[in-house]
């Protein structure tokens, strides 16, 4: 098995630098979707935790865009990041290798927190917190489903 197979792991980090709680709210939609991860976690079909993550997803999507809410790399913040990350990036990791997958996934996650947070300061400067949060919003989001969507399997027998 070869390095490439932690792709997947990675990509998931550079989504959770960004958002937080993106990666669990993809994985918990993709869960609840019937689409199985290559990495075994029992935690991702508790469904406490699928709800849970799409409501904090959500939750973290309306709270960035307030004047109030704290740069992404907080303690809380970081602290988040490296569950969300180590968790979506074991689960997309090939079975066997989850500690890996969770490794790259929050090595990824906690350097590029800081590169998406310069960017993202620059882009409020520009264009404003809202809809600078909305265009960052709309492309992590869309790296995270493509990522989620690319990398899970449909139920056997189900048609796309």
């Amino acid at each position: 098995m070869t390095n490439t197979a932690l792709i997947p792991s990675a990509l998931i980090g550079a989504v959770a630098s960004a958002r937080s709680m993106t990666p669990m709210a993809t994985i918990a939609s993709a869960r609840l979707a019937g689409r199985s991860t290559p990495g075994k976690l029992v935690l991702l079909d508790h469904p406490l935790f699928k709800f849970g993550a799409l409501a904090m997803g959500i939750g973290e999507l309306l709270g960035d865009k307030m004047k109030t809410a704290p740069d992404r790399t907080v303690f809380l913040g970081l602290l988040a990041r490296i569950a969300s990350a180590g968790i979506a990036g074991a689960a997309l990791a090939p079975r066997g290798r989850e500690k890996a997958g969770a490794s790259v996934a929050i090595a990824t996650a906690v350097p590029l927190a800081y590169l998406t947070l310069a960017g993202r300061k620059r882009a409020m400067i520009k264009f404003g917190q809202t809809p600078s949060g909305l265009v960052e919003d709309a492309l992590v989001v869309a790296a995270g489903v493509a990522t989620i969507a690319f990398f899970t399997r449909q139920p056997w027998g189900a048609r796309g």
